[in-house]
């Protein structure tokens, strides 16, 4: 095969109605076989054997065969690496939603469960955020230190609402500062 032209294309030498066959063969894909390509163009089966012996047919389809899937993958990742943006400027947009609507949530109205799951969403958005390991961020998963209220008084448990809801409040309040 020449250097000039790809495997798939007419060759040098190659006459218009063998290239019109060889393009009949590697435009049948995997079911490509010289009887097919013979029967469509009605041409002897000897003729087309000699053509796709004397220019190589079985290779230069396969290499057709390897451009067609170069070209797809190429197309899948582009489409891919679209839809990423897409759904980064949606995420973008609706974030810009949510952080103002944060901005006026009234921590106190929460009740102590609200508190406990927003702690939880911000947790795992931050652990994302670095990389991290979300695994389980539920109160259970963090131990009796820091949510296990089971074993508190009264008293003890309106101390650590409290103290979750002035870090919710913490929270809030520096999303407001990170805005763009």
């Amino acid at each position: 095969m020449a250097d000039s032209a790809e495997a798939w294309e007419r060759q040098p030498g190659e006459s218009a109605a063998a290239w019109e066959a060889f393009a009949c063969y590697r435009d049948l894909g995997l079911s490509r076989s010289i009887g097919k390509v013979a029967e469509r163009l009605v041409k002897s089966r000897t003729l087309i054997e000699r053509w796709s012996t004397a220019h190589r047919w079985v290779l230069r389809a396969e290499a057709w065969d390897r451009e067609q899937d170069r070209l797809w993958r190429a197309e899948r990742h582009q489409a891919a690496r679209e839809v990423a943006r897409r759904h980064a400027r949606l995420a973008s947009a609706a974030q810009s939603k949510i952080v103002a609507q944060l901005q006026q949530l009234d921590p106190s109205r929460l009740s102590p469960s609200d508190v406990i799951r927003w702690l939880e969403v911000t947790i795992r958005i931050e652990r994302q955020a670095y990389g991290m390991d979300v695994g389980d961020v539920s109160p259970a998963s963090r131990g009796p230190e820091t949510t296990e209220v089971s074993g508190l008084t009264d008293e003890e448990r309106r101390a650590r609402m409290e103290q979750l809801r002035r870090e919710l409040e913490a929270r809030i309040g520096s999303l407001g500062g990170e805005q763009t």
